[in-house]
This record gives structure tokens, sequence and C-alpha cells, in this order.
């Protein structure tokens, strides 16, 4: 398997994200619902590339995120999110990767090096949610051992760090 690393975004990299964005991935995979015609529209690149900037003060900033791009042998793959909430010791996370990139691994790996990340940071548990549906992602959480709970079209997960 490659090299799986992850990079705080800038705005540099957040253009080359894009860009495989566009190429490789449906909007509803990367970015909460925009108004629109289906598919990648100019309204929708200028929204995802806002969204991203807001978020690059990371951690320390008001809205206590940062978002990685995931490499894999140099070649930016996808984007993987951490929010810590007020007290620091709850994160939130959430993933996607451009289409040829899944089924190789690289998802579960991008996942235990946010869980580094995240325990750096001082959270203890990190929680994210998902679809039935979304295999690949409910796999993931699985094999990190997060506990899961299906409630309506959702599934939450749920792990405890290690102190």
């Amino acid at each position: 398997m490659p090299a799986v690393q992850l990079t705080p975004l800038d705005d540099d990299l957040t253009e080359r994200l894009l860009a495989v964005a566009v190429a490789d991935a449906d909007p509803t995979e990367v970015i909460p619902p925009v108004e629109g015609p289906p598919g990648w529209t100019a309204g929708r690149a200028e929204f995802f590339r806002a969204f991203h900037h807001e978020r690059q003060a990371g951690l320390a900033g008001p809205l206590r995120t940062v978002m990685y791009a995931i490499t894999a042998d140099y070649r930016i793959v996808g984007m993987i999110r951490l929010t810590l909430d007020e007290s620091g010791r709850e994160a939130e996370t959430g993933m996607w990767l451009a289409r040829t990139a899944r089924g190789q691994g690289l998802g579960g790996a991008a996942f235990e090096r946010l869980l580094d990340e995240a325990h750096r940071a001082g959270a203890r548990t990190v929680k994210a949610d998902t679809t039935p549906g979304n295999h690949a992602a409910l796999a993931v959480l699985r094999r990190a051992g997060a506990q899961l709970r299906a409630e309506n079209d959702k599934v939450y997960a749920r792990l405890e760090l290690d102190t």
C-alpha cells in the first residue's frame, strides 16, 4: 500500500484538492448541499474554496477544525477533517476519497493517522457518522474499534482513544 500522509490545507493545496474533487468525485460526497443543477458548477467550486479557507485557522481557530489533504505516494487522493468540541476532549471527523483511490486501504490508513492527530490534540473520543450503505466507511470504523449505532438513515460511530 502507498505511504499515506495528512497535510493541513492552505489555499494552494485547496486548489489542488478541488481539481481532484472535480475530476474524480461527486460534489455530494465532498461538500454540503449547494443549490443548483447536479454536478460541479462554478458556484460549488467557490463554495468548496470558501468552506476550506474558513477552516485554515485550524484547531485554535473559531471553528476548531483542521482539514487535511490525504496523499498517497505524494498524490492527493482525498480529504479528512478533524473538529474539536469546546472542551477539546471530543473530536468529530469526516472524510472523502477520489473514486480512483477507493478500495486500496487508503481510507483506513488516513483514519488511523487522523486518530493520532486527535490524540495529540488532547481528544479522548472521536465521533463520525455515515449512511448504512457506505460499506467502506463502516469497515474502516469497525476495524478501528468504533462502537456503531444505527438510527433512522444514519450510522453513528464512537471511538474511545487510548489515554
